[in-house]
């Protein structure tokens, strides 16, 4: 077994007895569904979303492909994809990060500080600056249960 696919597996297993539930697919463990909760003290707190993760044979060289399979409404993450936009999973990963990084750190980081001014979903991050309280309900009726 190469390098990066005893990585790719320690990195699996430690999410899996991590609090997180995740959802293999194929039976394989370079594609996965995880449940992800919003961060406390957010307008997300309360939703749950579904991640899904795909890891690349390169992994962890190359980053992971992270995005919600439930809708959310995030200047940051695309509608109709739900493709996320982070630099530091898309422009800066580095083999130092790990996927309890994505779920600990990363993700709960987007959610709490979205960027309007680099957005994937322009209606969301125009209506977050223009109309911070009806942004704010718009959030909070898309966090629903899974």
């Amino acid at each position: 077994m190469s390098s990066p696919s005893k990585r790719r597996e320690m990195d699996v297993m430690k999410l899996m007895m991590s609090d997180y539930t995740v959802e293999t697919i194929n039976d394989g463990l370079s594609e996965f569904n995880v449940e992800f909760h919003g961060p406390k003290e957010s307008l997300y707190e309360g939703g749950v979303w579904k991640i899904r993760v795909e890891l690349p044979d390169a992994y962890p060289y190359k980053s992971p492909s992270i995005g919600f399979v439930n809708k959310i409404y995030h200047p940051n993450v695309d509608e109709l994809s739900g493709s996320v936009c982070l630099d530091v999973i898309n422009q800066s990963w580095s083999p130092m990060f790990d996927l309890l990084n994505v779920f600990e750190v990363f993700l709960p980081q987007l959610l709490l500080y979205p960027n309007a001014s680099d957005p994937l979903n322009g209606d969301a991050a125009s209506l977050m600056m223009k109309d911070k309280k009806l942004y704010e309900q718009k959030v909070k009726g898309w966090g629903v249960e899974l």
